[in-house]
């Protein structure tokens, strides 16, 4: 009996000790959740934070190069969170278990430290992070069979804008005259009629252009039509401000590589040397079109007069004043040898059919709009580089590893 009694008592403690630790775990995984704040200010910095700094490497939903960060702070406190943002390295040197199996299980690719970071500014990323793991976004539908998502927001091309301008204009001509042609029937049908002097008087009144002018409507109808026509070409000539797409100017030589790269298949890397280890590709000096025209002294269209040209900017030491066709602004960075060499693109991808060109004119608009594209739409060059294995097979599946899903796109790669 007494051994009875003890052991319900055992069950009691071991039931109330049960509780209160269940309690215990319960209370600190809301007050860890509920510490992360949930104020519109706090998340749209978070959000900033977020594409700015961890967006190439996270997602919350799914895993990238690192894990997913959904309900992150619900898995690690908030101090611990702190101190591997800052100097994840330190924390996996100090032994920490769960860091040194995060970092082995992701390849042992070590995390940027951002020791700069404030314990606000993460706990503003960590409030982006709960709001995006309480309201996970909505995927887009799937396209029909056969078609394909679109680049950017669909937007009426400019041709159609201009036909439905001047669409409208014809219509209102249209209306204008069997407006007049109804009312010329009117009068012909009142002036038989038995009139009043005064209707007689408003029927037989000439409706000339000093009458249209006072009336409202047509005048109303008519400023419409003057300010949208005005408004699109203010708006037009504002989108082509720095946008040279066509330019050819005249050079001083008249080079043409339609025989050059054309004709004789010359590589372009023989006269760009600088194309696959510079940011630019450079324009070759007169020494390098000598290695054949020492030897060529007659040009297939122009004789001997355009080469005669090179032969007395060599005699002089003067260089050749050849005109810049691509001109992109000092905003933007642009490297050729990381796109050329690593990415393996060719001269055509960006300059069009050159070697079909007597003048060189700029093919592309060369807009940032049409940048970001390219970079959306072209698979990243990952064969022979063992850096990006890891980035490959978690992208296995999900279509083509682009340019963009490697940061491509972020402000940083082409703007500081």
């Amino acid at each position: 009996m007494a051994f009875k009694h003890s052991l319900i008592q055992t069950y009691k403690v071991f039931v109330v000790f049960f509780s209160l630790f269940l309690s215990s775990a319960i209370q600190t995984t809301y007050a860890q959740s509920s510490a992360v704040p949930a104020d519109a200010e706090k998340i749209a910095a978070g959000e900033k934070l977020f594409s700015q700094n961890c967006k190439a490497c996270h997602r919350v939903q799914s895993k990238l190069v690192g894990p997913a960060l959904k309900n992150v702070y619900d898995r690690r406190e908030l101090p611990w969170i702190y101190s591997f943002v800052k100097n994840s390295q330190k924390v996996i040197q100090s032994g920490d278990e769960y860091a040194v199996n995060l970092f082995n299980e992701y390849n042992q690719t070590e995390m940027t430290a951002f020791s700069s970071f404030s314990d606000d500014e993460i706990l503003s990323i960590m409030a982006y992070i709960k709001d995006q793991t309480d309201n996970p976004p909505v995927e887009a539908a799937a396209p029909a069979a056969g078609g394909e998502m679109s680049a950017e927001p669909a937007a009426i091309p400019t041709p159609y804008v201009n036909a439905i301008i001047i669409g409208a204009v014809i219509i209102l001509i249209v209306l204008l005259v069997v407006l007049v042609m109804i009312v010329n029937t009117l009068r012909s049908f009142l002036a038989q009629r038995d009139l009043s002097p005064e209707d007689a008087e408003f029927v037989a009144k000439p409706a000339g252009f000093a009458t249209a002018l006072r009336n409202k409507a047509l005048i109303g109808v008519i400023a419409a039509v003057v300010t949208a026509v005005v408004t699109k070409g203010v708006i037009d000539s504002l989108y082509s401000v720095g946008v040279q797409q066509g330019y050819a100017p005249t050079q001083p030589i008249k080079y043409s590589h339609k025989i050059h790269a054309g004709d004789y298949k010359i590589d372009c890397n023989y006269c760009h040397t600088g194309v696959t280890k510079s940011k630019n590709a450079n324009i070759p000096s007169p020494n390098i079109c000598m290695n054949c025209h020492s030897a060529i002294q007659k040009g297939t269209n122009t004789g001997t007069t355009e080469i005669d040209k090179i032969y007395a900017a060599v005699e002089s030491n003067t260089p050749i004043k050849w005109v810049r066709v691509h001109n992109l602004p000092d905003l933007a960075y642009f490297n050729h040898s990381q796109h050329v060499a690593v990415g393996g693109l060719e001269c055509q991808t960006c300059h069009g059919p050159i070697e079909e060109m007597e003048v060189v004119r700029q093919y592309a608009n060369l807009t940032m709009g049409w940048c970001v594209n390219c970079h959306r739409e072209t698979p990243l060059n990952t064969k022979g580089n063992g850096y990006y294995d890891k980035l490959v097979e978690i992208h296995e599946g999900n279509g083509d590893f682009t340019v963009a899903e490697n940061g491509g796109i972020d402000c940083a790669k082409c703007h500081y």
